[in-house]
């Protein structure tokens, strides 16, 4: 029996802690990914999307133990979100005007002809409504800062507005890239309070810096 990696173990880019801000340099990951747009509590893209990323995700991870010997954990899934005004994410939550990617990530040693057999498979029976549109992609953020939050995604603002206002200017970051969550926990089983998500936000020096 093969050793089963469980990413969130061992990549430092899963680690975080609650109330502690951390600089972290994430190398270029591959995702599976689907973009959407609009309310993720009423928008049926949203669920189309995680109802057509985990059958991908999960025969990935049955033909890397059964073709290459490498078992591993399902990755916990992730998300990019962002706005025209990101206002209306950071401080107002106007969810409606919200674009999002969700991801789960894919180990390195999987290659194209694996993706490519495992949505052929996914889509055998039951086949979800919006396979057609996983994609396999690699995401670069390099440096960013991150931290845990534990709690329900309506109180995220405050954290975020310590980040982007506290944090980063002072110490010499400016803002790049995306708002990227990691749901450390299943929000479809898990209640609101006890929630675990990694807030992560790419940075750059600042001018001048």
């Amino acid at each position: 029996m093969t050793d089963k990696t469980d990413f969130k173990k061992t990549l430092d880019a899963y680690q975080a802690g609650r109330g502690q801000f951390r600089i972290v340099d994430v190398p270029d990951t591959r995702y599976l990914m689907v973009d959407g747009h609009g309310d993720p509590n009423g928008a049926p893209a949203f669920t189309g999307a995680i109802e057509a990323l985990y059958p991908v995700a999960y025969k990935l991870k049955f033909a890397s133990r059964r073709d290459l010997g490498r078992d591993y954990v399902v990755p916990p899934l992730e998300g990019l979100w962002w706005a025209e005004d990101m206002d209306s994410f950071t401080a107002r939550r106007d969810k409606a005007r919200w674009d999002w990617t969700l991801m789960i990530m894919v180990p390195d040693w999987i290659g194209q002809d694996l993706f490519t057999a495992a949505v052929e498979q996914a889509g055998a029976r039951n086949r979800p409504s919006r396979l057609d549109e996983v994609r396999l992609a690699t995401l670069s953020e390099g440096r960013c800062v991150q931290t845990l939050h534990v709690g329900s995604f309506d109180d995220e603002a405050e954290v975020l507005a310590r980040l982007h206002g506290e944090f980063v200017p002072g110490n010499g970051l400016r803002m790049v890239g995306r708002h990227h969550e990691i749901y450390l926990s299943d929000f479809r089983r898990v209640a609101p309070e006890r929630q675990r998500t990694i807030l992560r936000q790419p940075v750059a020096a600042a001018s001048g810096a």
